[in-house]
């Protein structure tokens, strides 16, 4: 049973990793024949650029509710979550390519990124169980 996890592990890595860049790859130069080198250049330089500025704007807001909510002595729950995605949109908006662009646009966008949240909040629920224990 592991084994077979592990497999599949390693094969759905291995299409993140080679088929997702070679249709951006794709994707890239269709673009570039069609607009040019330099103005493809250009937009990918520029999606990095504005999207850097906008992770650290939404990140430094998660930070501080995250402290906030500390402060108060609440977990910061759905700030970790939006530190996860918002760490992932960074990530997606400095690679080059169109549709990690767009991914990294959604998730870092507050409109859809919490549409998401609430979707993966709900499959993590469904994908863990409540234990309750009592101490006598």
């Amino acid at each position: 049973m592991i084994r077979r996890n592990r497999t599949a592990v390693f094969f759905k890595l291995f299409l993140l990793f080679t088929v997702i860049p070679l249709i951006e790859l794709t994707i890239l130069v269709k673009v570039a024949m069609h607009i040019g080198v330099l103005y493809t250049m250009a937009i990918v330089i520029g999606t990095a650029a504005v999207g850097s500025y906008l992770v650290r704007l939404e990140g430094l807001g998660v930070v501080t509710r995250f402290q906030r909510n500390m402060a108060h002595g609440v977990f910061p729950a759905d700030e970790l979550i939006e530190g996860a995605m918002i760490l992932i949109a960074g990530a997606l908006l400095v690679t080059p390519g169109v549709l990690t662009d767009i991914v990294g646009f959604t998730l870092v966008f507050p409109v859809t990124r919490s549409i998401i949240k609430a979707w993966l909040k709900r499959y993590i629920r469904s994908r863990t169980s409540r234990v309750t224990i009592y101490r006598p």
